[in-house]
């Protein structure tokens, strides 16, 4: 978000837990507003930041990020500081609880896995999820020993066989343009499925498949007052589309498109306006490569990243999200992200596994650590439950 909204003219200050050296050097400012470590932001750090900075005459109002979509409450708070520039909290709420999610979604007959509040009587063939996580990293098969958290508002879906797929919009709270539709790279973590790993795309379907899903998201649109940067995740079998979730924020697949969607975001929330339609010139270049990717890569081992290693990715241009010099990581962790491009899904998973391997090994080398198999596989053929 910070190198987007730069890259469209805006003076930028990033709150986050990371202060990734590319993060900091597209902002004028940065502050940290939690523990890298933790994976979860500080509530009372955020807060303070958002006061600090609405003291700034130039600001304009903070865009919210990922995970902030999982606390609604603290969006609320946040926004009584400083001007939201998105999805109302109150909308975010109504989104992001499954109860009135999955009861609309029904009453407007748009497909979804069978969802219930309550376990099922026979776990097999279905998966656990908290409403209050984001990355995956909730989701866990039905059966599985591992604790239920109840203030995550967990809640239960029938596993639906398919490729895991995301809808790239910005919303004006009444109509929404697509920006793109992407393929989602996912992993299995231990008793995890479906860990979000990356992105492909943006991917050109049929005309009457781009119909119908340009029809619901309309629909969802306008029902649930989206407003800006969202995405829409869902299951693609081949036949139709289920849906699973709205991230009402800014995603991670907005960095394979190389247009305005910053400012097309402030424009939408702050006057509604939208961007023209953009579908149709995604892949006017014949010069460039159909397709763009961009994969994390998780530390597969406990390792400390030497100045020379952070030196040596940070000359890398695929190589983004970029740790500091001395970074520590636990196994599981996420280290960095890479990129790629090519003329197809397959090959662009291709491009993003060598560059991932090649990574591993370098780090394996300079901590003297085993070079042993990627123990983070992504599902076969991209395929993934929802």
């Amino acid at each position: 978000m910070a190198e987007a909204a730069a890259r469209d003219g805006y003076g930028v200050i990033a709150l986050d837990a990371f202060g990734d050296a590319d993060t900091r050097r597209a902002a004028q400012r940065w502050q940290p507003i939690g523990r890298p470590g933790a994976l979860r932001l500080d509530a009372e750090r955020l807060l303070h930041a958002l006061t600090e900075t609405a003291a700034d005459t130039h600001v304009i109002g903070w865009v919210a990020g990922s995970d902030l979509e999982c606390e609604p409450e603290l969006l609320e708070r946040g926004a009584a500081l400083l001007p939201l520039i998105g999805t109302a909290p109150d909308a975010v709420r109504r989104v992001r609880d499954p109860a009135v999610f999955f009861e609309v979604l029904g009453a407007l007959g748009l497909p979804h896995p069978e969802t219930q509040l309550a376990a099922p009587n026979d776990p097999r063939g279905w998966l656990c999820k908290h409403a209050r996580s984001a990355g995956g990293w909730h989701i866990r098969p039905a059966d599985s020993a591992h604790a239920i958290e109840p203030e995550r508002r967990p809640y239960f879906q029938r596993e639906q066989a398919g490729t895991p797929m995301s809808a790239l919009i910005i919303g004006n709270g009444r109509e929404a343009r697509l920006i793109g539709c992407h393929e989602l790279i996912v992993h299995a973590l231990g008793a995890r499925p479906c860990v979000y790993r990356g992105a492909i795309g943006p991917l050109l379907l049929s005309t009457q498949r781009l119909a119908a899903l340009d029809a619901m998201l309309q629909t969802l649109t306008r029902t649930f007052s989206l407003r800006g940067l969202a995405s829409l995740d869902f299951i693609d079998d081949g036949r139709q589309f289920w849906l699973l979730e709205i991230n009402p924020r800014p995603s991670a697949s907005m960095g394979l498109h190389t247009g305005a969607l910053m400012r097309g975001h402030v424009e939408a929330c702050l006057a509604g306006s939208l961007p023209a339609p953009v579908w149709a010139h995604e892949h006017d270049d014949e010069h460039e490569p159909a397709l763009r990717g961009s994969e994390i890569v998780f530390a597969r081992t406990a390792l400390r990243l030497s100045a020379a290693q952070a030196a040596a990715l940070a000359a890398c241009a695929d190589c983004h999200d970029l740790p500091t010099a001395g970074s520590r990581f636990e196994a599981g962790d996420p280290v960095c992200s890479v990129s790629a491009c090519g003329a197809s899904v397959a090959a662009v998973r291709a491009e993003l596994a060598d560059k991932r391997r090649r990574l591993r090994h370098e780090w394996a080398v300079g901590n003297n650590l085993p070079d042993s198999t990627d123990p983070f596989p992504p599902s076969p053929s991209g395929r993934g439950l929802g």
